[in-house]
């Protein structure tokens, strides 16, 4: 099969011929179907985050199960399905207390000593975050995807894997936004419109989006935002205090930069949350003002929206299909692998929300 290979730091992807094993007792083969471009592919591109090279790269995704081990209870071969990188175990004590996205159990990876899923013509390959999805096939634990309901356009249902339920999430399990309350999102990338969009969804009163691009500003107001702010034209926080008088009860931080998570911070109101969304480079640290947490304010991270995704997913399909859930926006070009370069290079530029791989195109 075809898949884009990350052999060396800040190097584009190079398009391969790949080996992809069999199905081991609790493995489902999938045939990819779309494969979102994501901001956190980039980072692993530039070394900002370290991963084990030569890698197959990609984490958002659809497709259709083709083959699955013997043990496989959850799909079974001609499911449509959603792929989500927070594969879990279902027993060890995060799963069991209902907090599947925290999962690190090795039982969702083949053990060191076995055949790799994935393998060129040099040697192994290894899978990113349990999916490897810039590929015609993945070879995932059963616990990385879920079934999703056959009318929903799997183009679109690619997102649903990392920018939806990161941004939706971060707004519902992580935040707990409630009805009224009043919500900022710094950054109107994938995940940040998903956010925008979940804090809709969710009745909030208020939602300022917040950013440097016109462009992605006007789309956050078809999204859900009440009110935008260009970053580039001001105080921020100023300019979030005085819309709402005083600050914002839930702030959602998805770029992943120290200058705006720490204005994600001081744009709160009196018990306010911050939300990290953004994947902050490693060994950044953040500089709070103390004073701050005298008004209890509180500032935590959101790891792929907290998702519990078996359950979360086909309710965002189901939001998709009832016109709640704004997908086909968030889709700046459908592109072929091949391009998966020129799409990066797109993303880095800060000009498009998503780009979508298509496998049959």
């Amino acid at each position: 099969m075809k898949a884009a290979v990350l052999r060396q730091i800040g190097q584009p992807l190079q398009i391969e011929d790949v080996r992809i094993g069999k199905p081991g007792p609790h493995e489902v083969l999938v045939r990819t179907a779309a494969a979102g471009v994501c901001h956190s592919d980039l980072h692993f591109i530039e070394g900002s985050y370290p991963y084990p090279l030569p890698v197959v790269l990609g984490h958002e995704s659809s497709g259709v199960v083709e083959q699955v081990g013997s043990e496989v209870r959850t799909v079974k071969p001609g499911d449509h399905v959603v792929t989500c990188l927070s594969a879990f175990c279902g027993h060890c004590n995060h799963c069991l207390t209902g907090r599947m996205s925290l999962c690190v159990s090795p039982e969702t990876r083949r053990d060191d000593d076995a055949e790799p899923r994935l393998a060129s013509t040099t040697g192994g390959l290894n899978q990113f975050l349990n999916l490897s999805s810039f590929a015609e096939q993945m070879l995932i634990h059963e616990h990385a995807c879920t079934p999703i309901r056959k009318d929903m356009p799997l183009d679109v249902a690619a997102l649903l894997g990392c920018a939806v339920t990161t941004g939706v999430g971060a707004v519902i399990h992580t935040s707990r936004v409630r009805p009224g309350e009043t919500v900022a999102v710094l950054g109107c990338g994938g995940v940040g419109l998903a956010a925008v969009n979940g804090a809709a969804i969710a009745g909030a009163g208020r939602i300022i989006a917040i950013d440097r691009q016109a462009s992605k500003l006007e789309l956050a107001r078809s999204f859900g935002a009440t009110d935008v702010i260009n970053a580039s034209e001001g105080d921020v926080v100023q300019q979030v205090r005085e819309l709402t008088g005083g600050g914002v009860e839930h702030s959602f931080e998805a770029i992943g930069l120290k200058a705006t998570t720490e204005q994600a911070f001081a744009m709160l109101a009196r018990g306010g949350v911050a939300n990290v969304i953004g994947m902050i480079p490693v060994g950044t640290k953040i500089e709070l003002d103390g004073y701050e947490f005298l008004g209890e304010k509180r500032i935590q991270g959101s790891f792929m929206g907290s998702n519990r995704f078996p359950v979360d997913l086909p309710r965002f399909v189901d939001f998709y299909m009832q016109g709640k859930l704004h997908l086909d926006q968030m889709i700046s070009r459908r592109i072929k692998l091949d391009q998966v370069n020129e799409a990066f290079e797109e993303l880095k530029r800060g000009e498009l929300a998503r780009s979508v791989i298509l496998f049959d195109a």
